[in-house]
């Protein structure tokens, strides 16, 4: 994985339903998510980072699932001045897979919603998302 020589903050949010144990959503997070903090509040569940790394699982797999024009689709759509976002199937990751959704009704349970902050947002972008290795 090439470095990132900006600062990105990461922060994912999935709702906890009533039917899920929260153990279950926590995994979820961590298979898509590395090096976080978590933290329960009502019925969510927060994880941010402040390294880029934490992205790693999520930039493998776009490499190796040849994902990226999509992801870039979804990240450019929803980038505003500073962050951008997309959504993660929440049951697949659950599964150790990574499913970009275009919807949030997609993911019958709900979504990760993953967030990147960054004042140069695009660059982050062109490194989750480059060819360049």
């Amino acid at each position: 994985m090439r470095s990132l020589d900006v600062d990105c903050k990461v922060s994912a949010y999935c709702t906890i339903n009533a039917s899920e144990d929260i153990n279950k959503v926590r995994a979820s997070l961590s298979n898509v998510l590395t090096d976080i903090d978590e933290k329960a509040t009502g019925d969510s569940l927060v994880a941010n980072s402040n390294n880029y790394e934490s992205l790693t699982k999520i930039y493998e797999t776009m490499r190796t699932r040849k994902t990226k024009s999509a992801y870039r689709r979804h990240l450019m759509r929803n980038m505003t001045e500073d962050s951008t976002w997309f959504y993660l199937n929440k049951q697949a990751a659950f599964a150790n897979v990574i499913v970009l959704c275009d919807e949030a009704d997609e993911s019958p349970l709900g979504p990760i919603k993953v967030v990147l902050h960054s004042t140069n947002i695009e660059d982050v972008i062109e490194w989750l998302v480059s060819d360049a290795e």
